[in-house]
């Protein structure tokens, strides 16, 4: 991993022993205790994730909005400030470059989290259509991130923060600049995990006092094997897995976050495929067993194959394997399948692809 980039909270993993791998060109960690521990502890308490290698871009300028409009899926416009949402970089063929989170800061300024997989890419794609009165600026290596996950999240980081009332009031995506353990952070409402929790942006040189914060306060360190069984469990895509250049995101069952009013790049193709239906959609598998079904297995329906998995995990929620799979879409939800794991066809059930959601 000598290649790999750090981000500025790696002296703190190695101090927890966490299990290093490379990850999008970072030395990231895996896991500290175990990934079922771990997982455990964002549904049942607090957990944190370090996200600094996810790439934080600011845009501003005039004409931003209408900059933002056309490169994005998701109706900027209707974003008020300290308010962000889920959205994705469509290109023109009616594909997906990125998912991404935009959120609006004042009417002329703009932050974006993009995916860390796809940093240059992404930063190249905007640039070829950024307009000369808009400025882009890449963030992402002077400050850091940190996810803080569970049902406990949002009360810890309160408490440690100078603006309690102001961040138990915001509702999803919704920002605020605050300190957190002394640290001054913008803090959002979000998260990737299916819980309550938020996302804190710092300065660099100031993550590892927030991160030791949260450990004194009982957050709990967890690494990228928890986040990815965390994600798969809530429904949420993984870009490269659910998402890709070719795939469109209708089928990726992402509808809900495409405009139906404004023209963006690709929008009509996007549009068609949301009139007409895509040939296949993204499903759940609930396997019958605690087999892991891993990307590119083969889903069959009473001996014929039907589509192929793009994730999976072991939930230790539900106890099993789960996956996602784009699969036919007339094949219905509750529909009995096998997976090919390995030359043992499994057995399985197609599900909705929320396998959990909060009460």
């Amino acid at each position: 991993m000598s290649n790999a980039a750090v981000t500025p909270l790696h002296p703190n993993h190695i101090q927890a022993n966490g299990r290093m791998v490379e990850f999008a060109g970072y030395e990231m960690p895996v896991q500290y205790k175990s990934v079922i521990a771990e997982a455990k502890a964002v549904r049942e308490g607090a957990g944190m994730f370090d996200v600094s290698h996810m790439a934080r871009l600011t845009f501003s300028g005039a004409g931003v909005l209408e900059f933002l409009e056309k490169v994005t899926t998701n109706d900027v416009a209707q974003l008020t400030p300290n308010r962000g949402h889920y959205s994705m970089l469509p290109n023109p063929q009616g594909g997906v470059v990125d998912d991404i989170i935009v959120y609006k800061e004042s009417d002329d300024i703009y932050k974006m989290v993009v995916n860390a997989a796809n940093h240059a890419k992404d930063v190249a794609h905007l640039k070829s259509h950024l307009p000369s009165s808009v400025t882009m600026v890449d963030t992402t290596a002077e400050t850091a991130m940190i996810a803080v996950q569970g049902p406990k999240a949002g009360a810890i980081v309160a408490q440690l923060s100078d603006n309690a009332e102001a961040l138990n009031n915001l509702d999803f995506f919704g920002t605020a600049d605050c300190n957190v353990g002394g640290v001054p952070c913008f803090a959002a409402r979000s998260g990737y995990t299916g819980e309550d929790g938020f996302e804190l942006v710092c300065p660099a040189d100031q993550a590892g006092k927030l991160w030791d914060a949260l450990v004194a306060a009982g957050v709990e360190p967890c690494g990228l094997g928890s986040r990815d069984t965390l994600r798969v469990e809530a429904g949420l895509p993984l870009y490269g897995h659910e998402l890709n250049d070719e795939l469109s995101p209708i089928a990726a069952g992402l509808g809900w976050v495409i405009s139906k009013t404004k023209s963006f790049l690709g929008s009509e193709i996007i549009n068609a495929a949301r009139e007409n239906g895509t040939a296949q959609k993204l499903q759940g598998i609930r396997m019958e067993g605690r087999r892991i079904p891993t990307p590119g297995m083969k889903v069959s329906v009473d001996g014929k194959e039907v589509g192929k998995v793009t994730s999976g995990v072991y939930s230790p929620l539900l106890e099993c394997g789960i996956a996602f799979a784009l699969v036919n879409s007339d094949i219905p939800l509750k529909t009995a399948c096998t997976v090919d794991i390995r030359g043992s066809h499994e057995a399985g059930t197609i599900v909705s692809k929320r396998f959990y959601k909060r009460a």
